[in-house]
């Protein structure tokens, strides 16, 4: 499958759910304390590095972007859907949002503050994210945080169902958080912590926090 095949299938299937997924997310963060905190050390980390614009990679409805704004962040989103960003261009009308892809990031060099990705790594190929690696260091300026939530496992498997039914054609990749960290180091950032979230569970997620070196 080329690089132009996944895209396509992945853009059309968050392009068919985007409605009945921002219906099942929309205050969802409410209710999981440790992501909120996860947030919140970002936003201090942004702070500390200086202030300045953030990217939100990988937004969808826009959920997250928003509760970066309320934490006193300049958030902006960027999804590989024009169908969930205008769906959060709905919800969240006074914040910017545009379409764009991670593995082309049309981001100027040194030109955010913070970069944060999370839960749309896990669509990328192994052998992609290397590149997108390469682009959040690029539009990273030095000393800037990144913080990354994925899925923890082994394993990659083709969805074909997703929110409220419908169908569709994304392959998920769950990988150790050992993996995205030395790929992260091969980027040129320094990772500097990480959290298990649900460690006894069978759908372990972890989130990264790294800074691009200065």
């Amino acid at each position: 499958m080329t690089t132009d095949d996944w895209l396509a299938d992945t853009r059309t299937s968050y392009d068919t759910v985007a409605v009945s997924y921002a219906d099942q997310v929309r205050g969802a963060l409410a209710g999981h304390q440790y992501l909120r905190a996860a947030l919140a050390l970002f936003a201090d980390s942004v702070r500390i590095a200086g202030g300045g614009p953030v990217a939100d990679i990988g937004c969808g409805p826009g959920e997250v972007t928003a509760h970066l704004h309320e934490l006193g962040v300049d958030a902006f989103g960027v999804d590989l859907s024009p169908g969930m960003i205008d769906v959060a261009r709905r919800d969240h009308p006074g914040l910017r949002f545009e379409v764009g892809s991670m593995t082309d990031l049309d981001l100027p060099v040194a030109s955010v503050a913070g970069l944060l990705a999370w839960q749309s790594l896990i669509h990328i190929p192994d052998d992609e994210v290397p590149t997108v690696f390469g682009h959040f260091h690029r539009a990273l300026r030095p000393g800037g945080p990144l913080q990354l939530l994925f899925h923890v496992g082994d394993e990659s498997r083709l969805k074909t169902e997703g929110y409220g039914g419908h169908p569709v054609k994304v392959h998920v990749h769950r990988r150790q958080p050992d993996q995205v960290a030395s790929w992260l180091r091969d980027a040129g950032f320094v990772v500097e912590a990480q959290m298990l979230l649900d460690p006894d569970a069978e759908a372990q997620q972890a989130i990264l926090f790294a800074r691009s070196k200065s």
